[in-house]
C-alpha cells in the first residue's frame, strides 16, 4: 500500500506540475514585451509630438536662430532654416512608419493569399503563381524598386506602389511552403471529409497554422521598408522638400556635416531606434509562437 500510495502521489505531483507548466502565462516573453513597449513609445512620440510642439516643422525660422544646440526651447537644436529638429523628426517619423506600415500589411495580405491559394491547389495556378514569383526574384530588390519609382515619379505614395508590386513575392514563397506542409496533415483530411469547401479549409484551417512564419518575417520586412524609405528619399525619389522625413533630412544635412554633425546623426538614430523595436517585436513573436516541447 505505501509503494501504490507513493506512487500515485508521484503521479499527481507530476500531473499537477504539467498543469501549472501548460497554464504559465505565455505573456512573460521580455524581449516581446520590450519591442512593443519601444515600438508605442514611438509610435505615441511620432503622433502627437507634431500637434503639441509650437514648432512648424516646414516653414524656415530664422527668427529663432539656425545650427542652435540642444535647449528647452528646441531639445535637439535647430536646422539650416532654423526649424526645431525633434518636431521635424516627429514629423518625418509619421511619414516612415505610414509606408513601412501600410506597405509591409498589403505585401503580407496579398503575398500570403497567392501564397496559400498556390501551395493548397497546386497544378497550373501553383506552377501560374510561381513563375510570376521566379522571375520577379531573379530582378534585384533594390533596382527593381528604383526603377519602378522613377518610372511613376518621385513621392512617398510612388515608393509604396513600388514595395507592393515587387514585396508580395516573399511571403507567396514563404506561405507556400508552409501550405504544402500543412495541406497533408490530419485536421485537413478531417476538415476534407466532413465536407468542407476548399476556401473554407485554407482560409479557417491552413492559413492560421502557416501564418505564423510570415509574421515573423514581416517585423524584419518593415525594417527593411523603413530603411528603404529613408533611401529613397535620400536619394531623392521620395519625399519632397520642406516635407520631413529621415532620409531626406540626413541628405539635407550632407552640405553642413562639418558645421554641426547633429543634423545627420537625429536621424539615423530615429532609424536605429526603430528598427531596434521592430528587431525586438519579430524575435518576440518568433520565440513566442515557436512550437512547444
Amino acid at each position: 500500500m505505501t509503494a501504490i500510495g507513493e506512487t500515485a502521489s508521484a503521479t499527481t505531483i507530476g500531473t499537477a506540475r504539467t498543469t501549472s507548466n501548460r497554464r504559465r502565462p505565455t505573456h512573460h516573453n521580455p524581449l516581446l514585451t520590450s519591442g512593443v513597449a519601444l515600438f508605442g513609445l514611438i509610435v505615441v512620440f511620432v503622433v502627437v509630438y507634431p500637434m503639441v510642439s509650437p514648432h512648424d516643422p516646414r516653414q524656415p525660422d530664422f527668427a529663432a536662430g539656425t545650427f542652435l544646440g540642444p535647449s528647452w526651447a528646441h531639445p535637439l537644436g535647430t536646422d539650416n532654416f532654423g526649424r526645431d529638429t525633434l518636431t521635424r523628426i516627429a514629423y518625418g517619423g509619421r511619414i516612415d512608419l505610414a509606408v513601412a506600415g501600410i506597405a509591409t500589411a498589403i505585401t503580407v495580405i496579398v503575398g500570403g493569399l497567392l501564397g496559400l491559394l498556390a501551395g493548397y491547389a497546386g497544378g497550373w495556378v501553383d506552377a501560374l503563381i510561381m513563375r510570376i514569383v521566379d522571375v520577379t526574384l531573379t530582378m534585384p530588390y533594390l533596382v527593381l524598386v528604383i526603377a519602378i519609382v522613377a518610372i511613376l515619379g518621385p513621392g512617398t505614395i510612388n515608393i509604396l506602389y513600388a514595395i507592393c508590386l515587387v514585396g508580395w513575392v516573399t511571403y507567396a514563397r514563404i506561405v507556400r511552403g508552409e501550405t504544402l506542409v500543412a495541406r497533408r496533415l490530419e485536421y485537413v483530411e478531417a476538415a476534407r471529409v466532413t465536407g468542407m469547401g476548399a476556401g473554407r479549409i485554407m482560409l479557417r484551417h491552413v492559413l492560421p497554422n502557416v501564418a505564423t512564419t510570415a509574421l515573423v518575417f514581416a517585423m524584419a520586412d518593415m525594417v527593411l521598408n523603413i530603411l528603404l524609405a529613408s533611401s529613397l528619399s535620400f536619394l531623392g525619389l521620395g519625399a519632397q522638400p520642406p516635407t520631413p522625413e529621415w532620409g531626406l533630412m540626413v541628405a539635407e544635412a550632407r552640405d553642413f556635416f562639418l558645421r554641426d554633425w547633429r543634423l545627420m546623426t537625429w536621424p539615423g538614430i530615429a532609424v536605429m531606434i526603430t528598427g531596434t523595436a521592430l528587431g525586438l517585436i519579430g524575435d518576440g513573436l518568433a520565440q513566442a509562437l515557436r512550437p512547444k516541447g
